[in-house]
């Protein structure tokens, strides 16, 4: 299988997508950040002299997956429908689990969209929190879930 941002002579190019067909597509990410417990407690006591890291957070997510074509080069801007980032907290392990569903009606999927609100609403948590825990550690972002489009369904498994 060719890589679809080369042209024959192997230059970079944005893919067309003037052509395909228009369905929803929906892709949803996940990733993870890990911290000491009194940064873990702070963010859950809303101790944390910035604010409510994760309304914040939150908000950060949806605007990155807005705003995605802007960071990420051949990625295009897209009329998103919904983007929802929620947060899984787990005091056995210090973490918080952080994960997007981002949906369109069009003719390319959302998966940058979903990864890359994953990946600033976890940098926004380490970013309010740092002056608590500057060793948290940001892990596990990936694709758990993606559909529509011509290539179909794709489901994460535990192989993966």
């Amino acid at each position: 299988m060719g890589l679809s941002h080369l042209d024959d002579q192997g230059r970079v190019v944005m893919v067309d997508v003037g052509r395909k067909k228009t369905t929803q597509r929906l892709a949803r990410a996940r990733g993870r950040i890990t911290m000491s417990e009194e940064a873990f407690d702070a963010i859950m006591g809303h101790g944390v002299k910035k604010g409510n890291v994760l309304v914040t957070s939150q908000i950060a997510g949806i605007m990155a997956a807005k705003q995605t074509s802007l960071m990420i080069p051949l990625c295009h801007p897209l009329p998103i429908s919904q983007v929802s980032v929620n947060f899984s907290p787990r005091k056995a392990d210090r973490s918080i689990e952080a994960e997007a569903v981002v949906t369109v009606s069009g003719p390319t999927g959302v998966e940058m969209e979903a990864l890359h609100a994953v990946s600033i609403a976890l940098l926004t948590i380490y970013d309010m929190v740092k002056a608590i825990d500057k060793a948290m550690v940001i892990s596990d972002i990936c694709l758990v879930e993606k559909s529509g489009g011509k290539s179909g369904t794709y489901r994460r498994t535990e192989d993966d």
